[in-house]
């Protein structure tokens, strides 16, 4: 039912990535779905999250965010009740789940070395071009002392865009360039981890791990937005533990 990451994060942060197995939604979303908004039965959902926070166990129920492709970064200091807008959130604290929920965009969970804070991003392209890590990791006291493990996303051999998405990238740095590869008349391949690397890179990030699971091409484990259109959502959580 999800994956852990492999990174030499401290040992009290806490972290896992979800998959669509198991689960109690049906059809096109059948899986472990957690998206409340993609047109699920609200019911099946929340059961598939009930079941998500016994089985592995949480310490508590993620705080769960409005995600628009914003560069909107949240800051928790207690699980909330209520959904709040925003496309990454951090804690300080104890037994409070940050989450970023997917289907193709990329996962970005981040956590210092010493194991004071965490945060969980959601990078789509539209995010990756604004800086949303960037904005992430500046919440950060020293953000070259910050790792990064970069989840389940589309695949540099899936992720087809066009001129506008690469010019775009290109625009904000032309180093951007070599994440693109040619794939027809003003169409390209995007490398999505290796975007995040660069914009990691640029605020002293280099310590950086995951990045090699695709949703797209992998139908049994993952949801791709891309690939299925209507579809649920895998999620990738990040907390701390107090040990």
């Amino acid at each position: 039912m999800w994956i852990v990451p492999d990174w030499p994060a401290p040992k009290r942060v806490r972290a896992l990535s979800t998959t669509r197995c198991g689960g109690e939604s049906h059809g096109v979303y059948a899986g472990l779905n957690l998206g409340m908004h993609v047109g699920d039965d609200a019911e099946s959902v929340q059961k598939n999250r009930d079941s998500l926070q016994d089985s592995y166990p949480l310490p508590c129920a993620p705080n769960w965010l409005n995600q628009t492709h914003s560069i909107d970064v949240i800051k928790f200091i207690q699980p909330l009740d209520k959904v709040t807008d925003g496309d990454a959130s951090y804690t300080q604290n104890d037994n409070v789940v940050c989450v970023a929920m997917t289907a193709d965009c990329l996962p970005v969970l981040l956590c210092d070395e010493q194991g004071n804070q965490v945060a969980a991003v959601h990078a789509g392209w539209r995010g990756l071009v604004d800086g949303i890590i960037e904005k992430s990791v500046l919440t950060f006291a020293e953000p070259k002392r910050v790792m990064a493990w970069l989840g389940p996303a589309i695949g540099a051999q899936c992720f087809e865009v066009g001129d506008d998405v690469r010019d775009q990238f290109m625009n904000h740095d032309p180093k951007s360039q070599c994440a693109f590869t040619a794939h027809g008349h003003h169409k390209w391949l995007a490398d999505m981890s290796m975007l995040a690397c660069q914009r990691l890179a640029d605020v002293g990030v280099t310590a950086v791990y995951g990045g090699d699971l695709c949703t797209y091409s992998d139908s049994e484990r993952f949801y791709s937005y891309r690939r299925d259109g209507v579809t649920g959502r895998q999620a990738s959580l990040i907390w701390l533990s107090p040990e």
